[in-house]
């Protein structure tokens, strides 16, 4: 149960990435008061949390209304995941590559906040992969959504605390720490491809 919960949080803190949303939520709040930082954050925070709860409880079935295998999704999903996280470690950084897509006539707190910075690909994937019925009771189910919760609420605790953060890492900081997630969360997919395999040909 520990191990379980452990690796939820650390895939969802790893996909979720709250440290590399910090400059990305600076630049794209520059312009606004203090007050209206902390509607922001809380609209991005809540938005993205209800786009993983509803991949949570229905992704599953979405892909079983297509007719796909799970153990087969399994595997894209990790080879997705995999190619997300080599772009994290040798493309651009999450805030580099999330700034860049910046558009002032969105709505902020939706793009780039809630999506793709923290309800990213990776997160939705990893959202799906860690509550797949067969495998997991829904006690499981309600603890990992609970860990995605988690960090979700880590990643407003740090817009919220923005400013004060990154006087101490910088862009660099948070590219250096998007970079390590990035490691992790290669180890992540590797094991959910090699897990897929396995469940697919019943080794």
């Amino acid at each position: 149960m520990i191990d379980t919960l452990l690796t939820s949080f650390i895939t969802f803190f790893t996909v979720i990435d709250p440290i590399g949303t910090i400059p990305v939520f600076i630049a794209v709040t520059a312009s606004v008061n203090n007050n209206d930082k902390k509607k922001i954050a809380i609209k991005a925070a809540a938005t993205a949390a209800g786009v993983l709860l509803f991949f949570i409880v229905l992704g599953e079935i979405i892909i079983n209304a297509i007719d796909i295998p799970l153990p087969t999704f399994q595997i894209a999903g990790g080879i997705v995941l995999f190619l997300f996280a080599l772009t994290m470690i040798f493309g651009e950084s999450k805030p580099e590559e999330e700034l860049s897509h910046l558009d002032k006539k969105e709505d902020k707190a939706i793009f780039p906040l809630a999506m793709p910075s923290l309800a990213s690909p990776g997160a939705i994937l990893a959202a799906i992969l860690l509550t797949e019925n067969s495998k997991y009771s829904i006690v499981d189910q309600s603890l990992t959504a609970l860990m995605m919760l988690a960090v979700i609420f880590i990643a407003l605790i740090f817009m919220l605390l923005s400013a004060k953060i990154f006087k101490y890492i910088g862009n660099s900081g948070a590219a250096i720490i998007s970079r390590v997630m990035g490691l992790i969360l290669s180890s992540v997919a590797v094991a959910n491809v090699l897990q897929g395999i396995k469940i697919y040909f019943d080794l």
